[in-house]
């Protein structure tokens, strides 16, 4: 690298991995050693609860050996969606008809006068309880399997994203199954006590003092059966009704850890005035909020167009500390509307707040950044614009709409000149020579060469910014004119700046809306 020169990477992709696969890793951990608590508890088998909770760990590899095999990725979205419960589903039946057989086999052992099985016959009680409640096993697994069929049917983005999880808790359900009819039996005859006894435990207490408590309830409910079915009808309206209510979304969002701020000025600003507002959008983000790190700004297209962009647009990379060390908000979204409120003091900018992975996902499926996109289609460019500015407005009102954006797709306001043929003809000039001169004066016009060394620079005349950010400046442009006299422009053209088709549909819209 030259001197001077450093490469600082600005969107680190670690912390958002890191955080997926601490995620998949918590859930993992935290759902196994649940599992693990409760069958302990309500088997009141401390090696029943263990021989169940092994199929866990034997079921993933399954799945993720069937993974490979199927080529399905190991993500957020599929790990993070394994419900152990249901892998342990069938293990806990098989496990606990036999210890329910082997606690009322006591008076049959007795009798012979042992307490202790051998092997053969702790063989026979396990294949005798196994083979009984095979059926119910396979058959509660295979329900599970069938709602995961319409999952597997999807296609397009949603079946990108969702086909995945559907086959990884598949392939573990039927590893489970597989273990629940061939591994549990075996273990069971292995390892569980041989030795029969009399006193009850924990869990036969507990199940007792609730049998206790359901079996006076249960009479009193069978005594009202009209009363308890109202009664679950309106609950279940009352449950619809507010579910109506909530919001919800179909694709989840990942928290990566850092914002993309779509940011967009006026249509046609020009790039000195965009650097400027972005950097007065950045230092109120620095200012104002402790947990950003950093804000990286880009503006406009590279020299390689993959993401083109006018200079109007830019993509405003806002670099957040850890959440532990967050001051101002506990959540990513109450973070984003607190930023977009204070960025509301800078005048002329609109920001959107998504993050990076989520913007660009949303450009592929849409060619849009934002969540909700309206697309309208037709010929008539103006007549899109109308339609597209008065939905704008309608679309505002709805609640819960925020970071609304219209793409311009005509009216940019433009200068335009108006020949005044007659005086034109009068003085002798010529269009061309009218079009070269305003040429020359805002776009340049070579003038010469310029020579360093053996390098070679065309040189080029034209207007500076101040000048030509004046419209009367224009108007004195001094044209060339027959007999080498010169005039200025305004002797012999108009020159306006005339507002484009979009603004004045715009306010259209707005008074119709307001009228109506």
């Amino acid at each position: 690298m030259p001197e001077g020169v450093i490469i600082e990477p600005f969107l680190d992709r670690t912390k958002m991995v890191n955080n997926a696969i601490g995620t998949v890793q918590t859930n993992l951990i935290e759902g196994a050693l649940i599992v693990v608590f409760v069958l302990v508890i309500f088997l009141g088998n401390l090696r029943a609860g263990f021989i169940v909770a092994s199929v866990i760990p034997l079921s993933l590899l399954f799945a993720i050996i069937m993974m490979n095999l199927a080529g399905t990725s190991g993500n957020l979205m599929s790990l993070g969606a394994l419900d152990f419960g249901l892998l342990v589903d069938g293990g806990v039946i098989i496990v606990e008809a036999v210890l329910h057989k082997l606690h009322h086999g006591i008076r049959h052992r007795r009798a012979h006068g042992s307490d202790t099985l051998s092997q053969d016959e702790m063989d026979a009680e396990v294949a005798g309880s196994s083979k009984k409640m095979m059926n119910a096993a396979a058959f509660g697994q295979i329900i599970i399997l069938v709602v995961y069929l319409p999952v597997l049917s999807l296609q397009g983005i949603e079946g990108k994203m969702f086909r995945p999880m559907a086959e990884t808790v598949s392939f573990a359900i039927l590893g489970a199954f597989l273990l629940s009819l061939t591994y549990i039996p075996m273990m069971s005859a292995l390892f569980l006590s041989k030795t029969i006894g009399t006193k009850p435990n924990f869990s036969d207490k507990m199940m007792q003092a609730i049998t206790n408590w359901y079996s006076p309830l249960l009479r009193k409910v069978l005594a009202f059966p009209k009363m308890v079915v109202g009664i679950s009808v309106l609950l279940f309206a009352v449950a619809a009704f507010i579910m109506s209510t909530m919001g919800g979304e179909f694709i989840p969002k990942l928290e990566e850890g850092d914002f993309a701020v779509e940011t967009r000025l006026l249509t046609g600003s020009s790039l000195s005035n965009t650097v400027s507002s972005l950097q007065k959008t950045a230092k109120v983000l620095l200012d104002s909020f402790p947990e950003v790190q950093k804000v990286v700004t880009k503006i406009g297209s590279g020299e390689i167009p993959t993401d083109p962009m006018p200079l109007e647009a830019a993509d405003m990379m806002v670099i957040l500390k850890d959440k532990k060390d967050w001051t101002s908000a506990n959540t990513f979204d109450e973070l984003a509307e607190k930023m977009s409120t204070a960025l509301q003091q800078v005048p002329g900018v609109t920001t959107g707040f998504q993050f990076p992975v989520q913007m660009r996902f949303n450009e592929l499926m849409t060619g849009a950044r934002q969540d909700v996109v309206c697309k309208v289609f037709g010929d008539d460019l103006d007549s899109l614009a109308a339609i597209a500015a008065r939905m704008g407005l309608l679309i505002n009102k709805v609640e819960g709409a925020k970071d609304l954006y219209v793409e311009t797709v005509t009216g940019v306001p433009q200068m335009v000149i108006s020949y005044n043929r007659s005086a034109i003809a009068r003085y002798g000039a010529s269009v061309a020579e009218i079009n070269r001169t305003v040429q020359a004066a805002y776009a340049g016009s070579k003038a010469g060469v310029v020579f360093e060394g053996d390098k070679r620079f065309d040189l080029v005349v034209r207007l500076n910014n101040e000048q030509k950010a004046d419209i009367g400046n224009l108007g004195n442009l001094m044209i060339g004119v027959a007999d080498g006299l010169q005039v200025p422009l305004s002797e012999l053209a108009t020159v306006e700046l005339k507002e484009g088709p979009y603004q004045i549909q715009r306010e259209e819209a707005r008074r119709r809306i307001m009228v109506g």
